[in-house]
């Protein structure tokens, strides 16, 4: 018996793609290897599920800094509107939080995956668990697919079976398999929206410490260049730094060497070098005979004053009234740039997405279908394009299901 499409993975891309593919007349197969699906989906957002991003298309591929001219049809005919349009229409309400993250009101990521696997069961997607082991090609047509419990026909096959991320939640990297059994090229796998890792003990003195409105740049000493640049959240940890700043900016290192790249840390982005020493000038005027040591807490968070210190060169034990201009000029450096030499980056498993992938250049970018295999499509994680946090990975996995349901009926 044939089918009209099986999609491999019961993840985002693969959940989406079936409701809109069934709602449009296919019959559909979803064919998951894992006892429930959508379990990466119920952990994102730290388990509140950050659904898309609240922007024009425009502002989205904005934040792709990886395979945005590709996704450009994509996200023009299914834009973030359109999947918020489409989980309302579902039953579940959304808002809108600080830097345009969309959430269910209800901050429950199942909220999501419920409401997806509820729409696919009611437009008669055939379920199965079962393993996908390899792909049915025939004359350069793609037939189906045989799994460890048998074989299943279809017109159209899509391979949506994730990354290398949170492999416990079933995204094994096992998809890029039958990518390659196909004939296509996956580029290096690694971690993306990753913690970084850096050198010294200096993080773990001050662990657990949370920044909210601090700068951070990665400079690529290699060729002097600036590689990312942004105001936002960071967090302090026992390895290194986390938090949307570091997870964002490790989407931009690449070819990690000893040296290489730079973290520069501005821990007060909101003044510069003139107006930070003035700050600093009326918070001494006020204590004048207090040590160095005990006169920052009123401009520092506790738990970073000892590195500054340190960094800034000036005795700890000097009274305040004693510090000269150029020790004060050490202090701002210190402040507005502090500097840590990247390490590398987390290990793939704690990695929010993947990068690397399926090469979108075998890809039709208005159908997802492979230019080397008729019939068989490849969307979400599986391709090799990545985006920030914020929204825009889950976006990417919905605009790529779309176009290939939508391509069925094309």
């Amino acid at each position: 018996m044939q089918t009209d499409l099986i999609i491999v993975g019961g993840g985002a891309s693969g959940l989406f793609c079936a409701v809109q593919a069934a709602w449009l007349g296919n019959e559909v197969i979803l064919i998951e290897h894992e006892r429930h699906m959508a379990q990466k989906l119920n952990i994102t957002g730290k388990g509140r599920c950050n659904v898309t991003n609240n922007c024009d298309v425009q502002t989205c591929l904005a934040n792709i800094p990886q395979g945005s001219r590709f996704l450009y049809s994509a996200l023009s005919r299914f834009s973030p509107e359109d999947t918020m349009a489409f989980f309302e229409s579902l039953g579940v309400p959304l808002k809108t939080e600080r830097g345009n993250r969309v959430f269910p009101q209800s901050d429950n990521a199942h909220d999501i995956s419920n409401a997806l696997i509820n729409a696919a069961k009611q437009a008669g997607v055939r379920m199965v668990r079962d393993d996908a082991q390899r792909l049915l090609i025939d004359d350069g047509e793609v037939r189906g697919v045989k799994c460890a419990k048998g074989e299943y026909f279809a017109r159209s096959v899509a391979l949506a079976c994730g990354g290398l991320s949170y492999p416990k939640t079933g995204s094994t990297g096992d998809g890029f398999k039958l990518a390659r059994q196909a004939g296509h090229h996956v580029s290096d796998l690694c971690g993306s929206l990753v913690p970084v890792e850096l050198y010294g003990n200096e993080c773990a003195e001050a662990m657990g410490l949370s920044l909210k409105n601090c700068s951070l740049t990665v400079r690529d000493n290699t060729c002097g260049r600036d590689v990312f640049s942004d105001q936002g959240e960071m967090l302090f940890t026992h390895f290194g730094m986390s938090g949307p700043l570091v997870l964002s900016a490790s989407a931009h290192m690449n070819s990690i060497q000893k040296g290489r790249y730079s973290f520069i840390i501005n821990l007060k982005p909101a003044l510069d070098d003139k107006r930070l020493d003035e700050r600093i000038l009326r918070d001494f005027a006020e204590v004048p005979n207090r040590i160095f040591s005990n006169s920052l807490s009123r401009l520092l968070p506790a738990s970073i004053i000892p590195v500054i210190i340190r960094r800034s060169g000036i005795d700890p034990n000097k009274k305040v009234n004693q510090i000269t201009r150029d020790e004060r000029m050490a202090l701002v450096a210190a402040i507005h740039r502090l500097t840590f030499e990247v390490k590398g980056l987390r290990p793939v498993e704690e990695a929010i997405i993947t990068r690397g992938g399926v090469d979108v250049r075998e890809i039709s970018p208005k159908t997802m279908e492979s230019k080397l295999v008729k019939g068989l499509h490849i969307i979400g994680e599986m391709l090799d394009c990545d985006g920030y946090t914020g929204g825009f990975n889950l976006q990417i996995a919905f605009s790529t299901a779309y176009a290939c349901a939508a391509s069925l009926q094309d």
